[in-house]
């Protein structure tokens, strides 16, 4: 196993930051190991702005549903699905884009372009014995988190990536069971098999919740989805991104 996989394989979120700020060269480092991902056609349809500014932190930390983390870290990464420059890019060659730019392809594009960006800023970060943590409660609020950034039209904030110094070790979660993951040829339909490995991983995540907590937790896998998805969430984030020029087709 070298040193790339083991990295992979310790990923945990972090939550809890110590005061150290990252330096311009981790934070340059990271950010060209982002744009270094894949991108669909080459066409790069995302931006990422890093936030210091104690203020502006603390506010999307409100936003974001009061989340401590996103105000107490080393740097704070916006990661935004971007089709501004593109817009521009057909201005300059007196071509009409909107089109494209307006359908929901592009926009899958653009999102996926963000999320293997900051996939790779995370390992990246990883390596550097840094710890990371996902923000997705950015959207709670969306146009809020667009306004206090700038975002012009055709550029919607995605999530967010606190970095940091870790100021504790946690333990790694548990993931899914190969089986219930991989499939070989053709997606696996037999249900039985695939609630057994659901079984399987309820009894694992039990445990693990248990173990944290002194036995205060011990939720499993299926009830914590259940219960996450009984009610739709984040209902305004279709019209917000008709809004700003996505998804129109």
């Amino acid at each position: 196993m070298n040193t790339t996989i083991e990295t992979l394989l310790a990923h945990r979120s972090v939550r809890h930051f110590t005061e150290e700020k990252l330096t311009d060269e981790q934070i340059e480092t990271i950010v060209a190991c982002a744009q270094m991902a894949s991108t669909s056609s080459f066409i790069q349809a995302y931006s990422i702005i890093g936030v210091k500014n104690p203020d502006t932190k603390a506010r999307l930390a409100q936003l974001a549903g009061n989340q401590p983390y996103v105000e107490a870290n080393g740097h704070f990464f916006v990661f935004c699905a971007d089709l501004h420059r593109h817009e521009t890019a057909g201005e300059m060659e007196q071509t009409n884009v909107s089109p494209s730019l307006e359908s929901t392809e592009k926009f899958l594009v653009a999102a996926v372009d963000a999320a293997l960006a900051a996939q790779n800023a995370s390992i990246a970060a990883e390596s550097m014995g840094l710890g990371i943590c996902y923000i997705g409660g950015l959207r709670n609020n969306i146009e809020e988190v667009g306004e206090v950034l700038g975002l012009p039209d055709r550029v919607v904030p995605l999530f967010g990536l606190a970095v940091g110094e870790p100021a504790q070790e946690t333990a790694v979660k548990p993931r899914l069971p190969l089986s219930n993951v991989y499939h070989q040829e053709k997606y696996e339909k037999n249900h039985d098999l695939f609630k057994k490995g659901l079984d399987e991983y309820n009894s694992t995540i039990s445990a693990y919740y248990s173990g944290r907590t002194g036995g205060k937790r011990t939720d499993r896998w299926t009830e914590q989805m259940s219960g996450m998805l009984k009610e739709p969430k984040r209902m305004h984030m279709k019209p917000y991104l008709e809004k700003k020029g996505f998804m129109k087709s």
